[in-house]
């Protein structure tokens, strides 16, 4: 593995799991243990039951774009523009904010199946990508 020049998201003590899970490539989402629902960014508390009992449990990685922008504007030297920036909402009604990848502006829409897609960076760090289910499925 190169080493990776861009910078890196920090591992805290609330998203350890979610990045362990992301190195072995399966995508983990916190549940609350007494209402069941879904939540991300990963965080001690429910925000639908105020609960403290949650667990990690692994998605299929499956969603849709909710929305999404082309960046043109340099943030860092080490990304180079321009990049799809997407909001996915996954199968369990959770959004995540990511990059698109396999595909081109022109291509992507609202409601655009995709799936997570994992990039190994580091020894410690693998990101979720996501990238379209099926190319030749456009909307009408």
């Amino acid at each position: 593995m190169t080493e990776h020049q861009k910078p890196l998201p920090p591992i805290s003590p609330d998203t350890k799991e979610f990045w362990e899970g992301l190195r072995r490539h399966q995508l983990l989402i916190q549940r609350c243990q007494d209402c069941g629902t879904y939540r991300h960014y990963p965080r001690p508390m429910c925000h639908n039951c105020n609960s403290m009992n949650g667990q990690w449990v692994k998605v299929r990685g499956r969603g849709k774009v909710y929305s999404w922008i082309v960046s043109h504007h340099t943030v860092h030297p080490a990304f180079p523009t321009p990049y799809l920036v997407a909001i996915v909402e996954l199968e369990e009604g959770v959004r995540m904010i990511t990059n698109l990848v396999d595909t081109s502006p022109d291509e992507v829409y609202i409601g655009m199946p995709v799936e997570v897609f994992f990039e190994d960076v580091t020894e410690e760090i693998t990101l979720p990508l996501f990238k379209p289910i099926d190319k030749g499925s456009r909307r009408t």
